[in-house]
């Protein structure tokens, strides 16, 4: 149906289609060209990141990551409140996603139960920093030190956030970025792997390149350019990076619109908040976020659903998120079942996520309230 209201528009923050038609004129559309490299270099410094290679998809450089640093027979530990590709990767390689319940105050993996889940087939930790607020990286990355683990960051809904002031996808060895057309920062579909540990570039640079040693070549450090691993192609289109530079050189001036519109929604939901009718997701004081989405916990699935239905009736589309992975039908298979992250099921059935856009007004924000407001109140 057609909402007066959508749950979310894609915006132009700049001078993103004067960059596509430049990219155009000067007549490289293919990868690797110089907006991709301005668009790398402002992750780069802005972030301090080792390297960041530009990829089609977040899901894209997860299974970089899953390819250079995984194999069959491994375990990969990580929430089950996630989006697919954080356990596709892994289980495309023949590992095993281990799956750890979550907070019910921030939706991120639970870390007072991470090494429970450690065995001696264990080889990473994947936090997923959801709703662009940092899970627990001290506790994380002590527990990595301890058992000799690797740290991946999905940072996917978590570009400009922070942990004690240090930008989310910088803290462990290897991170990743979404540039997905809901995503804070978007080319439409895109991403980004972000290489903080030295060790990795040069295996990292190989399978960027198709499994070539292009990157040595160029460089005058191979005397030939040739097939040496597996790999696939990675590199995004000119035309991606291009939109991409003009949203990510306006980066300062969105994130403070989003962080206005999410305090708005604060200031008119603290009434419902106050009563009882809902809760709302907390950012932990060391945490610093990026203003994703919002979302509020509902007292379960029931009151859900109907507040869904009311609201599009009322032409508001609002929406849940993620299905638990492990009670899902594949996480069945890779031996999950429904009831062993009471946590994730509880709440994967109660958030309620509502629109949240740069072009959405305050009186779209003071509507939609009002009619979540009047649903609740009706069926109390």
């Amino acid at each position: 149906m057609n909402y007066s209201i959508p749950f979310h528009k894609s915006s132009l923050l700049g001078r993103e289609l004067d960059y596509v038609a430049e990219a155009v004129r000067g007549g490289q559309i293919a990868g690797d060209g110089p907006f991709a490299a301005r668009c790398r270099e402002f992750l780069q410094q802005r972030f301090g990141i080792e390297r960041v290679f530009l990829t089609p998809s977040g899901s894209a450089a997860l299974d970089l990551v899953a390819a250079m640093c995984w194999t069959d027979g491994d375990e990969v530990i990580l929430p089950s409140f996630t989006f697919v590709s954080t356990a596709n990767a892994v289980a495309r390689v023949g590992a095993r996603p281990v799956f750890v319940d979550i907070r019910d105050d921030t939706l991120n993996i639970d870390t007072e139960l991470i090494e429970a889940a450690i065995t001696p087939r264990t080889k990473a930790i994947v936090p997923v920093h959801y709703a662009g607020v940092s899970c627990d990286m001290d506790r994380i990355l002590k527990i990595a030190v301890q058992f000799d683990l690797m740290v991946v960051e999905d940072a996917a809904q978590a570009v400009d956030a922070y942990y004690r002031e240090r930008p989310l996808g910088t803290l462990g060895a290897l991170g990743m970025y979404s540039f997905h057309g809901t995503k804070n920062f978007t080319s439409g579909q895109g991403g980004a792997l972000c290489v903080n540990d030295p060790q990795l570039l040069a295996r990292s640079e190989v399978l960027y390149e198709k499994g070539t040693n292009r990157a040595q070549f160029l460089r005058g450090e191979a005397t030939e350019y040739e097939w040496v691993d597996v790999s696939s192609s990675y590199t995004p289109s000119e035309l991606a990076c291009a939109f991409l530079w003009g949203q990510l050189e306006a980066m300062d001036e969105a994130a403070q619109k989003r962080a206005t519109l999410y305090a708005n929604y604060e200031r008119l939901l603290q009434p419902l908040v106050t009563d009882g009718f809902l809760k709302l997701l907390t950012t932990p004081q060391e945490c610093r976020r990026n203003h994703h989405l919002f979302g509020v916990l509902l007292a379960d699935g029931v009151a859900r659903a109907r507040v869904i239905d009311d609201l599009a009736r009322a032409g508001i589309q609002v929406a849940a998120h993620f299905v638990p992975l492990h009670s899902s039908r594949m996480g069945k298979q890779l031996g999950g079942r429904l009831g062993d992250l009471p946590v994730t099921e509880s709440c994967s059935a109660r958030l309620l996520r509502l629109p949240f856009y740069l072009e959405l007004s305050r009186s779209d924000q003071e509507r939609i309230v009002e009619q979540l407001h009047t649903t609740l109140l009706a069926h109390a």
